[in-house]
């Protein structure tokens, strides 16, 4: 009988068999039976594999980088959208026919394996026009509602799916300890219990049904903790900086919401770029592999941040060497893919990343490729489209928006507001603004002040909220000259709405040490406190700022914190529709010197008080 049979195929035969040459795929091959669980489907795929396509799974590629046949040629496993990486149009639509390109190239692989797309939805779909931007962390945190957070989450996740996006970079998990850092509102709060609950709710809701997408908890781990003037990158202060604490405490607030995490069924973490123990994250097996893998038995894959492991010490051979070697499993490139093919394709040749590593690595990947139904639901869900940006997807928002308000001073009982007030003034740059009313990581990076998406401001809400008969006014630098009775002279107001707010920043260019009012906005304050029989401030940031000076000439003072797009929700809270209910989720400080707090020492009473403590809010029932 094998005299019938050509000597190169028996070859081929005995290869496959030896396990030398990977199997050709067939459609009736196992991996791709969904009836088989995610472990038995990876196995047999991962055997099938060349070390050639191997590779192309631990690659992450930012779209606007990638030649489109390369995915096919080169067998790449991951593309991202970063901050503002949308297509030329950007709708819905576009975004979906967009990922569904790069798909259809993944799957003209021999193998068929799709490529996991992902995109930092941190506070909603932010890099999409007209879908609905949820609170920051910061604010979401103030809610205490683990029940909404994972209502915001799925809802996220499904304006997410509509546009064929199924990895999300989020939720950020970092326990932030110093309110200067530029990422301070993608936080929940400063305290590990709040921050845990939080991030494992949000897990959930982003991982609920089938498919879903996958939430990435990060920056593993520490970047919170990061110590002033600590960073190397740019003229960054705190942002990938320096995690200046021991082990122990490093365990007791950093650790446990990445434990929450796990066990809330996280399947990927992103790396930090931080450093702790004279080490980049990138390059820290005991973190990674030890602590991570193993102590919390963590059995998704670790993804890097963008071009981080670059950043280990420079010479980008060693680096990748490294970092895989101490459990990476897929780097954000983002940018140069071929030298990263190249250089992976040379260290496992010469053996300096042994192919246990890789197969470990590549194995961890597609078990989430197959856990998460990719391979079931590779493309976008045109019937989730309608949804984007939904009515009812916006009163998820607005009731988000009011449950996060933090109501830190009402006297002469100025809140809630009539809402037949006859006549109100308004104030502020971020009263009429939706950029800075969304803050950072809204359509672009860095967000910025204009209307950059669809959505309702402070000033709109007001205007919808009160009687017919009121005179609503707004004036942004508070000077009110048109306010004039028919006689020519200036009218007052019996209400006087000032929204302090700071324009959008993101990452480390909003790291700063001066977050006290500017003069305008103070001058702003002073203004219009001597037109208004009452004034209430409201706080559009990032952060809480140093309102110290300016706190007597205030009746009322609300946290709104970075809102999003449903401004409603703020003019229910004022006006008595829905109650106070937040708490603060960060230490209010009372000057800039006090940063950062030394939390284990920090007074209760007098000037090195703070001015407001962690979990204050006012009521007013």
């Amino acid at each position: 009988m094998f005299k019938r049979i050509p000597l190169i195929v028996l070859s081929l035969i005995f290869l496959i068999a030896l396990g030398l040459m990977p199997a050709v795929a067939q459609d009736n091959a196992p991996y791709k039976d969904a009836s088989l669980s995610p472990e038995q489907r990876a196995d047999d795929l991962l055997a099938r594999m060349t070390t050639e396509e191997k590779i192309g799974q631990m690659t992450l590629v930012e779209k606007g980088s990638i030649n489109p046949d390369d995915i096919t040629d080169l067998f790449i496993g991951g593309l991202l959208s970063g901050g503002g990486g949308s297509p030329p149009t950007n709708t819905a639509e576009a975004w979906a026919k967009m990922v569904d390109d790069f798909q259809a190239k993944a799957l003209a692989t021999r193998l068929g394996i799709p490529v996991i797309y992902g995109a930092d939805g941190v506070h909603g779909h932010n890099n999409l026009r007209g879908a609905v931007i949820f609170p920051h962390n910061i604010g979401m945190g103030a809610t205490r509602d683990p029940d909404l957070m994972e209502k915001v989450c799925n809802t996220t996740a499904q304006e997410m799916m509509a546009t064929g996006i199924y990895w999300n970079y989020a939720p950020v998990v970092a326990v932030a300890q110093d309110i200067r850092w530029g990422r301070i509102y993608e936080s929940f709060s400063e305290n590990t219990d709040v921050v845990s609950e939080m991030a494992a709710a949000c897990i959930k809701g982003m991982q609920s049904g089938s498919p879903y997408v996958v939430a990435t908890p990060k920056h593993f781990v520490g970047d919170g903790g990061t110590a002033w003037d600590s960073s190397t990158t740019g003229d960054y202060s705190l942002d990938q900086g320096v995690t200046e604490v021991d082990e122990a405490t490093l365990r007791a607030i950093h650790l446990p919401p990445y434990k929450a995490a796990i066990d809330a069924g996280a399947q990927t973490i992103m790396v930090s770029f931080s450093s702790w123990g004279g080490m980049k994250m990138s390059a820290q097996k005991y973190l990674i592999t030890d602590v991570l893998k193993g102590e919390l038995g963590f059995k998704g894959f670790v993804v890097s941040d963008w071009q981080a492991i670059d950043q280990i010490s420079g010479n980008y051979y060693a680096d990748n060497v490294t970092s895989f070697n101490a459990g990476m499993d897929m780097s954000m490139v983002p940018y140069d893919y071929h030298k990263f093919i190249d250089t992976m394709k040379k260290a496992i040749d010469s053996g300096d990343i042994p192919m246990t590593r890789v197969d470990d690595a590549v194995r961890r990947i597609l078990l989430v490729k197959f856990q998460m139904g990719l391979f079931e639901h590779p493309y976008s869900q045109p019937d989730l489209l309608a949804d984007v940006g939904s009515d009812a997807h916006r009163e998820i928002a607005r009731q988000a928006v009011a449950e996060s308000l933090v109501l830190l001073k009402n006297d002469h009982a100025a809140l809630p507001i009539a809402k037949d007030t006859p006549r109100i003034f308004v104030a502020g740059e971020g009263a009429d603004s939706i950029g800075i009313q969304t803050g950072g990581w809204t359509i672009t990076w860095q967000g910025q002040a204009s209307d950059v998406t669809p959505g309702t401001t402070i000033l709109d809400a007001i205007k919808a909220t009160v009687s017919a008969d009121t005179d609503v006014k707004f004036d942004r630098f508070g000077n009110f000259k048109n306010a004039k009775d028919d006689a020519g002279n200036l009218l007052n107001a019996d209400v006087g709405i000032v929204v302090i707010s700071e324009n959008p920043y993101a990452e480390g260019v909003g790291d700063s040490d001066h977050i006290d009012l500017t003069n305008p906005q103070a001058d702003l304050i002073e203004k219009v406190r001597a037109r208004v029989g009452k004034l209430i401030v409201v706080t559009v940031s990032g952060r809480p700022l140093v309102i110290t000076d300016e706190l007597d000439a205030m009746d009322a003072v609300v946290a709104a914190w970075l809102p999003g797009t449903e401004g409603q929700g703020v003019a229910d809270v004022l006006f008595g529709d829905k109650p106070f209910v937040g708490k603060l989720s960060f230490t209010w400080p009372r000057s800039e010197q006090q940063l950062p707090f030394d939390f284990k020492n920090l007074p209760t009473e007098g000037d090195g008080a703070p001015l407001f403590p962690f979990g204050y809010g006012l009521t007013t029932s």
